[in-house]
């Protein structure tokens, strides 16, 4: 099952973007929905179509993704500290995010 799907209950937007612009100046960068909306969750989901679309991550369905801020906060179980890695890497290149925190999460 995707990211979005599992976590959000959602399918991916037409048009959706990891990177999406607000559709106005107003909105700060995490809170910028995956087609520019306001959304309380924006960054979180937008960290969550990050991870379905990298071929390399599958979904671990024992990983959860939310937001505090700017604060992308992974908790929950990974398989392998190099997917943990990968994972904050690509968490860290969506727009709003500020940090991955990472302390919820047990390796193994």
């Amino acid at each position: 099952m995707a990211w979005l799907q599992r976590l959000f209950g959602m399918e991916k937007p037409q048009d959706a973007q990891v990177n999406a612009s607000a559709s106005d100046s107003q909105t700060a960068p995490e809170r910028v929905g995956l087609n520019g909306e306001y959304d309380e969750s924006g960054l979180a989901k937008r960290v969550a179509l990050a991870f379905d679309q990298d071929s390399n991550l599958t979904d671990v369905d024992t990983l959860w993704v939310a937001q505090t801020g700017g604060t992308v906060v992974l908790k929950g179980t990974v398989p392998s500290q190099d997917i943990l890695s990968q994972m904050v890497s690509v968490a860290e290149g969506v727009n709003g995010a500020t940090s991955v925190n990472t302390d919820q999460v047990t390796v193994g």
